[in-house]
């Protein structure tokens, strides 16, 4: 017999039974340590025992990189939502209303402008949580009037990827962000203005072929995976065995193919450095 369910009074049972939060504890996928969710919050989601970083959410990187948490978000010109009227199990429209109660955003990229070290930015963060951070129209105009912005007002452009590539359900739509994007990349570079790329994880596809590998300087935080195609679908194409950690931020850091690989708690301080110096100033901070 079951003392607690079947003697105890309602009242008193549930004072006795009281619910545990789903995400009170978190494993490490890496190690294998339980951490406490609060502890991981305020650790920027990094492990503390093992290093290992785990998915930041767009929020929390934007509260976290702007001086004082204080910035402003900026709106992008509305886009066709469903230029294909395209239907897997569900309707496209459907998905997108989905993700936009999920997330809380109108699609997966944020935009936003504020200060960083007295120094004013325009920041771009893609959000991994709205369907893989996908590039579809909507993320792509965001990007595209992020550096048009930046252009006009004489700031530095940052822009956060994670994604999975382009945004399937609108199909050639979505792949002619990739054409527009990199001429908006062009127009900061005529203006001799910083184009800084905060490669996170996973960040692959028609963003890797685009904006995401056109920045003046590249950082990636460690571990993130980076390329074009899958690890799995490049061995079967070229039936050999890839070395170990391919794709990954120290290996691609290790070829040239980034300029560095920056912890997540140090990269607020080094993109800081990288603004001051590309824009031939100080950060306030360091100057007071």
């Amino acid at each position: 017999m079951n003392w607690i369910s079947n003697v105890v009074p309602p009242k008193v049972r549930s004072l006795l039974r009281r619910e545990t939060p789903e995400n009170l504890w978190v494993k490490c996928p890496d190690s294998g340590e339980l951490v406490f969710h609060k502890d991981l919050e305020a650790n920027l989601f990094v492990v503390p025992g093992s290093g290992y970083h785990m998915r930041l959410p767009a929020k929390a990187r934007l509260d976290n990189l702007f001086d004082d948490g204080i910035y402003e978000e900026i709106a992008t010109p509305e886009v066709p939502l469903d230029p294909l009227k395209f239907r897997d199990v569900k309707r496209y429209t459907d998905r997108l209303k989905e993700y936009r109660q999920k997330t809380g955003a109108a699609d997966s990229v944020r935009l936003a402008n504020g200060c960083l070290y007295g120094m004013k930015i325009i920041v771009a963060v893609q959000d991994f949580a709205f369907l893989g951070g996908s590039l579809g129209m909507a993320a792509g105009e965001a990007i595209v009037t992020g550096m048009t912005m930046a252009a006009e007002r004489r700031t530095p452009f940052i822009i956060f990827t994670a994604s999975g590539g382009a945004r399937m359900q609108e199909g050639i739509f979505s792949l002619m962000q990739m054409p527009r994007t990199t001429i908006a990349v062009q127009r900061l570079r005529e203006a001799k203005l910083p184009y800084i790329v905060v490669l996170t994880n996973p960040t692959t596809g028609g963003v890797t072929a685009s904006f995401a590998m056109l920045g003046d300087v590249h950082i990636a935080e460690p571990g993130a995976v980076i390329g074009f195609a899958g690890a799995r679908v490049i061995e079967q194409t070229i039936r050999e065995r890839l070395p170990e950690g391919f794709q990954r931020a120290e290996y691609l850091e290790a070829h040239g193919m980034i300029d560095m690989v920056v912890d997540r708690r140090d990269l607020r301080a080094a993109l800081g450095r990288l603004c001051a110096l590309l824009m031939q100033s100080r950060p306030a901070a360091q100057a007071a």
